[in-house]
Parts: structure tokens; C-alpha cells; sequence
């Protein structure tokens, strides 16, 4: 059935807070597989960059029945990060969530919609924005605009300037699930054999916080600070265990290009990837 852009478009905005502590910014980076003391020990404390991503997060709006969404088809498309300052290991923080653009992509091929999330401390100081972008299958259909997805970045048809493999763990989704996204098909065997898949998969954002290590690590050495912004689009599931292989192509000044995929099965699973740092 298709969805009602016009309701969902006029939807009150989700605001959300979070009394972030030290002990939340390392169980971030446990879930995304660092080891790296900066990252996992309170004296010097510094949060990954990626944990924006994660931070005063709203919920599963979906699952909310005044959505008149089907949340059980509902993918996780695409994530666009724009930090506006290092990230604080401490502090209360507020965010406010609007839904930016929904697409139709046809009865056959359902809809994307796009939604914004502004994080701030409190007092008001911008920390970072997050735009996610969701498939929403079997809610096409409705008349609505057809157009306007951004364009994915394109990657270089040449060899990459560097290749990072970083392991993920057989409990990696256990771990990372603690930072607040507690979808069963991460951790249910039964859940995820009924979404068709042989084991409960890898969060989708943890598998873009490992690549977010490696981009860090080769481009901006470690310092949190001076990664500004990382986008890429979600193309396969990764299995707790399996190796990523993240590839990265220096294009001008401050601007990158990636790509990840699984080390054992050779397979995409983050595309189309950017990133800007200073």
C-alpha cells in the first residue's frame, strides 16, 4: 500500500537528548572493533568521529504505527556525516530530526526518503548533522517526485592509493548493539533466518564506524579532529567475523574517495564512499 507523503512530510520534528558519558564513547569504539587507547581509555579520552552517527539518536521511527510504514521492509540506504567540531566524550546533548525529501520510485521499486538529523550541545553549539537516507520497500507508487537522489560519488577507475583490512569480531554485533541500536536481526538467529539471511548480520553503521577507523588512520593519522565529513551508501550486509577491506583513493586536497568490502566472500558492502578532512 502506498505510503502518504503529505502526512509523513508534515510530521512534527523528533527530538531527542542524551546525557553522553566516557563509558558510551568507549563502548562505541569496542563496537567498532578499536583498540587504540586514545579511543578506549578515559585518561586522554578522545570519541571517534563516526559516533555522531549514533549520538541523541531518535529510535526506529518506523516502528511508530502513525508512520504507516511497513518497518519490517525498511533498509538503511545511505548515511552522509558533516561534523562541525571534535566530538565531546561528555555532555548533554539535544538533537531535533525533520524529514528532508521522499522519492517514488514506482510500485515495483518502493521509495527513498531522506531524513536530517541536527545534533547540539546543550546551549545550543552544533556538534554535527546526519542525513540518512532509507529504502523503503513496497511504498512506491504514490504519484510522488521521481527525482532528486544525489548523485553517488563516483570511484576512480584506477588502482587505490591505499587498502586497510580491519577484523571484525564473532560478537562484534553484540557489542556494538549496546550503543543503542537493539534491532533483533543483529542478534536473533530466528529474526534474521525470517528475513532470509543464514545469521544475524553486522549493524550497518558499525560496519561504516570500521571503515571510518580506516579512513582516519590513513588519512587524518588518528586525530579525530580533523575528519570532517563521510559518506557512503549501504550495497550488502557484512556476518560478525568477517574481514573489511576498505580502499582509498586520494582525489584533490582534502578529499577522498572508498570503497569497502568483505575480505572472504570478495563482496561490496559500503559504496560510493567520501570523505573531507582537513
Amino acid at each position: 500500500m502506498p505510503l502518504d507523503p503529505d502526512k509523513l512530510m508534515h510530521m512534527p520534528p523528533v527530538e531527542a537528548q542524551q546525557d553522553l558519558k566516557r563509558a558510551e564513547v568507549i563502548l562505541y569504539a569496542l563496537g567498532v572493533g578499536a583498540s587504540e587507547l586514545p579511543f578506549v581509555y578515559e585518561e586522554g579520552l578522545k570519541a571517534l568521529p563516526t559516533m555522531a552517527a549514533t549520538l541523541a539518536f531518535p529510535g526506529f521511527m518506523w516502528r511508530d504505527p502513525k508512520a504507516g510504514v511497513d518497518w519490517r521492509r525498511v533498509l538503511h540506504g545511505e548515511t552522509s556525516l558533516v561534523l562541525h567540531g571534535p566530538l565531546p566524550v561528555e555532555g548533554h546533548l539535544t538533537s531535533r530530526t525533520t524529514i528532508d525529501a521522499i522519492i517514488d520510485k514506482g510500485a515495483d521499486r518502493g521509495a527513498v526518503m531522506y531524513e536530517v538529523r541536527e545534533i547540539r550541545l546543550a546551549g545550543g553549539a552544533p556538534i554535527a548533522t546526519v542525513r540518512n537516507g532509507s529504502f523503503l520497500r513496497g511504498e512506491g507508487g504514490f504519484g510522488g517526485n521521481s527525482s532528486g537522489q544525489p548523485k553517488p560519488h563516483p570511484i576512480p577507475e584506477r588502482a587505490p592509493d591505499a587498502v586497510v583490512h580491519l577484523p571484525t569480531a564473532e560478537n562484534q554485533a553484540m557489542i556494538y548493539r549496546l550503543s543503542g541500536d537493539f534491532n533483533p536481526l543483529h542478534i536473533d538467529p530466528a529474526v534474521a533466518g525470517a528475513a532470509g539471511f543464514p545469521r544475524p548480520l553486522l549493524h550497518g553503521l558499525a560496519t561504516y564506524g570500521i571503515a571510518g577507523r580506516a579512513i582516519l588512520s590513513c588519512l587524518c593519522e588518528n586525530v579525530p579532529e580533523r575528519l570532517r565529513r563521510l559518506d557512503v551508501r549501504f550495497s550488502s550486509p557484512v556476518f560478525p567475523g568477517e574481514t573489511i577491506r576498505t580502499q582509498i583513493w586520494r582525489e584533490r586536497e582534502g578529499r577522498a574517495a572508498f570503497r569497502a568490502s568483505v575480505l572472504e566472500r570478495n563482496c561490496v558492502v559500503l559504496d560510493n564512499g567520501y570523505a573531507e578532512f582537513a
